[in-house]
């Protein structure tokens, strides 16, 4: 549950203070859950990303994502400091200007996606802990082993658009996996975004981890996946796990 700048302590306000300048502004993030205090700060030395963890779920949530994102070049945004106070933990991280991609099927910003994939595809894991696909996603199947950065997550509002490039946030949920993993976790956004199954799949297969995977692991992904969510649904009233719910059913289906 995210909480207003106001329920950081004082004293921790004036660290961040410090840090920029002076706060000129702050504006929340207007999505995701991973932090406590997810805002962008306006100082007048600079604009920084800020997040802010007090909870313990939290807290070990953001020291993970730290720890991933200072060992990642080019994907994520730069850690520009950090500091640990009464019992919060606080980033602050370069802050990433643009619009999010639009994912829908014919959609220009698919090319650049498809570039910044290619990329990751070929990024080795980085020494530190990560997440294996069972305990990232509650289930497993040998095929899914392997030493490929995943990030897992690549929902448009991880996405950011910018002059240099494509970028992705929220490293919290990193994985080592094999790389098909992190393209069979797209199929539901891509679905999400206007996809059908079969477009979504046509698109995917430019890809050789996708090309090269037996099709009956993609069966098998497909519907634990879809199992998972359905599940989830049945147990919130959030949204977006029915949406979730409902897209990767949408795929569970069509390789049915």
């Amino acid at each position: 549950m995210r909480s207003d700048w106001t329920a950081l302590p004082e004293h921790v306000g004036v660290a961040v203070a410090d840090r920029v300048g002076g706060i000129v502004g702050v504006y929340p993030a207007p999505c995701g859950d991973h932090a406590e205090i997810a805002s962008t700060v306006i100082g007048s030395t600079g604009t920084v990303f800020v997040k802010a963890a007090f909870s313990g779920p939290g807290v070990r949530s953001l020291r993970h994502e730290v720890a991933v994102t200072r060992a990642i070049d080019g994907f994520p945004p730069a850690v520009l400091w950090d500091f640990e106070s009464d019992g919060w933990l606080v980033v602050g991280a370069e802050h990433l200007d643009g619009p999010h991609p639009d994912l829908s099927a014919d959609s220009p910003d698919l090319d650049t996606l498809a570039a910044t994939l290619t990329r990751l595809q070929e990024t080795t894991a980085p020494d530190v802990r990560l997440y294996g696909p069972a305990g990232r996603l509650s289930f497993a199947h040998p095929a899914m082993d392997g030493d490929v950065l995943v990030h897992s997550d690549l929902n448009p509002a991880n996405l950011i658009l910018t002059p240099q490039g494509l970028r992705i946030v929220d490293w919290a949920y990193a994985t080592k996996a094999a790389p098909w993993v992190e393209l069979a976790l797209l199929t539901q956004w891509l679905i999400g975004n206007g996809h059908t199954p079969a477009q979504a799949e046509d698109w995917l297969s430019q890809f050789p981890a996708w090309a090269g995977t037996d099709p009956k692991v993609l069966d098998d992904f497909a519907a634990r996946n879809a199992s998972k969510w359905a599940t989830k649904s049945r147990q919130s009233t959030e949204s977006w796990v029915h949406d979730l719910a409902c897209w990767t059913h949408e795929w569970a289906a069509y390789r049915a």
